[in-house]
């Protein structure tokens, strides 16, 4: 049986999750494809009912399943919380004890979309790159880490830290992915001001030469990396980078998109007993709190997510297909959610009204 542990969080976070579950419905009764899903909660939502993000048996959960589905964290509710049991804190011990260490963050732009973005529309449209980020190490997770009293005045340090191991490890990653793709990885780090980069330039092109020879490999310096995003994005097709600079260029990468309601994301880590990575998956998007409840959030980015979930964790790479190619109908069929109303103006469908389109288009695929 495949298992699914559902975590829907904060903000339009249950919203979004539950045209997700109409999705798992769907597959139930059409095609056949039965899931063992369980809920529980993560962030504010956990917060209010344990006290703690992330509560110790929802934790033991996440291991145990075949794939984690979150929504979004997060809230002005929450913003005064000390700092260890702020929601988000919830969603990092999930990426650490899950050891996550590969994080997929792909950037596509629908052609029915490709007037969204602020770019012009012949650099974006068509694009569609992955940007693998290391999830697990780096700046986020080094130590020594913290606010400390130096003479009169305090200092804040996060300490930079990768291993060869963890680089190898990313790499690969990055490398079994550009092979399914047009077999190109292009690395990016500081190695003219990080040694942490010098190391990481040199064991991506260690783990290339010995394992991958096949792989197109280029590497280039972060800060250069996010102008050429906004410059000619299409001139990537795989991008391996560390957590912090992974952070920063995959959000760069989705305003190329149009719009965040449009993006899934996936974390994935070592292969369980049964073979299956353990897997987090997760719409990029944020908890929206100003919108939450009115029936006006985008679900396109869980749904995909829960598309990757269905390639990467449950090997139905042509149901995947079929639901990834539902959405494109729809969206150029003309069917749009708030976030993605154009200066023509029209009246935006709800959540669920974006769901009705799918699980239609869906219906026709059959």
């Amino acid at each position: 049986m495949n298992s699914l542990l559902i975590l829907p969080g904060d903000g339009i976070g249950p919203e979004v999750m539950a045209e997700v579950r109409r999705i798992i419905d769907w597959l139930g009764a059409k095609r056949g494809i039965a899931f063992e899903v369980s809920e529980d909660l993560v962030g504010g939502a956990a917060y209010d009912k344990y006290g703690t993000p992330l509560h110790d048996k929802t934790m033991a959960k996440a291991q145990e399943v075949d794939a984690v589905l979150l929504g979004a964290v997060g809230g002005p509710k929450y913003d005064q919380l000390p700092f260890a049991v702020k929601p988000e804190r919830g969603l990092l011990r999930l990426r650490k004890e899950m050891d996550l260490y590969a994080n997929l963050r792909p950037a596509q732009c629908f052609d029915a979309l490709a007037d969204f973005s602020s770019l012009k529309k012949d650099v974006v449209a068509g694009l569609d790159i992955m940007i693998v980020r290391e999830l697990t190490g780096g700046v986020y997770f080094g130590e020594p880490r913290g606010i400390f009293t130096e003479g009169n005045e305090r200092v804040g340090i996060n300490t930079q830290r990768y291993s060869e191991s963890e680089i190898a490890r990313v790499s690969r990653s990055a490398f079994e992915l550009a092979r399914k793709r047009r077999n190109k990885v292009c690395s990016m780090e500081k190695a003219n001001v990080m040694e942490s980069g010098v190391l990481w330039r040199e064991v991506v092109q260690k783990i290339r030469d010995e394992e991958y020879p096949d792989v197109e490999l280029s590497h280039m310096y972060a800060d250069n990396g996010a102008m050429q995003l906004v410059r000619w994005p299409k001139q990537f097709d795989v991008i391996v980078t560390d957590n912090l600079f992974g952070d920063i260029l995959s959000d760069c990468a989705a305003m190329l998109t149009g719009s965040l309601g449009m993006l899934p994301s996936a974390s994935l880590g070592a292969p369980m007993n049964n073979g299956r990575p353990k897997a987090l998956y997760e719409p990029v998007h944020g908890s929206a709190p100003d919108i939450a409840g009115q029936g006006k959030a985008n679900p396109i980015a869980c749904i995909l997510s829960f598309a990757m979930a269905l390639r990467y964790s449950f090997d139905m790479g042509s149901e995947a297909d079929r639901l990834e190619k539902a959405v494109e109908k729809v969206l150029a069929d003309g069917v749009r959610t708030a976030d993605l109303m154009g200066p023509e103006g029209g009246t935006p469908v709800s959540t669920a009204g974006m769901g009705d389109a799918i699980l239609a288009a869906l219906d026709a695929s059959l």
